[in-house]
């Protein structure tokens, strides 16, 4: 069974997606950018900001489907400058338990929606 998540705590679709799509007990998350949700306004002042934005933004989804980041088991991280990866990581960090942290992969690319320097999404179960 197919069902969508939607919050209004995080950016509202820009495009045909939706924030995040749970399908037989696991969660899929759309990436997320650093836009505020109450303003509209892109975070980019630095790539710590802006990081933590990213993540506030996938714990409010997280939220909308009943999980926490405890339930997340894979994390895909794109950024367009790979010297931002250790300040990127240390903002994720602060966001899970380094025993149960889920798999990921970080991904250097040539642009992100916006011209954003960091995005994220995620999968997660609580079955």
């Amino acid at each position: 069974m197919k069902r969508i998540i939607t919050t209004p705590n995080a950016p509202a679709p820009i495009g045909p997606y939706n924030q995040a799509v749970l399908v037989n007990g696991i969660l899929y998350t759309s990436g997320q950018i650093a836009i505020n949700p109450s303003t509209g306004v892109l975070i980019t002042e630095d790539i710590k900001t802006e990081t933590q934005q990213v993540m506030e933004n996938l714990k409010a989804v997280l939220t909308a489907a009943g999980m926490t980041f405890d339930d997340v088991f894979k994390a895909t991280i794109f950024v367009s400058d790979m010297h931002n990866f250790s300040q990127v990581n240390e903002v994720y960090a602060t966001y899970f338990n380094e025993s149960i942290a889920p798999a990921r992969e970080t991904v250097e690319v040539a642009n992100l929606p916006k011209f954003v320097n960091v995005e994220i999404s995620v999968m997660a179960t609580n079955g």
